[in-house]
């Protein structure tokens, strides 16, 4: 199966970018959420053999009500590689592994994120949710 590959750039320090996906504060208002929908949970236990949980609300579009997001952390070294694993059981078994990797640049960061083992009819979808995600993440360090 080919791995889905995502990149971004930020102006913001690769800090700031690696710390938006660990800090339960700030990933509630982005990861895992869309403009129609609400964050209920996100609990994030930050560490190698760590699992989080984010469960958004959706009262519109195609997949309304909760969805769970679940996974553990395969691997933190902070500012430039976040590794971890992802289902969302409700619609499918599989697990997916997830390597974020950034990169410093003259003007903030870079940062590529591949996705593996993603079932090719997800593949599609899950590009076009990593984008508009990664546009979020922006949004809310932006803020």
């Amino acid at each position: 199966m080919t791995p889905l590959v995502v990149k971004r750039g930020y102006d913001f320090p690769a800090e700031q970018v690696f710390d938006a996906w660990l800090t339960p504060d700030i990933t509630r208002l982005w990861l895992f959420t869309t403009a129609d929908s609400e964050v209920i949970r996100c609990e994030i236990d930050a560490r190698v053999g760590g699992r989080f949980e984010i469960v958004d609300r959706r009262d519109s579009g195609e997949f309304k009500g909760e969805i769970r997001h679940v996974g553990e952390y395969l691997e933190i070294d902070r500012p430039s590689r976040l590794v971890f694993t992802l289902s969302v059981p409700q619609f499918d078994p599989s697990v997916s592994r997830i390597e974020i990797d950034i990169v410093e640049t003259a003007t903030g960061c870079e940062l590529t994120l591949t996705e593996y083992d993603t079932p090719p009819e997800w593949q599609e979808a899950s590009r076009r949710g990593w984008t508009m995600l990664l546009g979020n993440l922006e949004r809310e360090i932006s803020a």
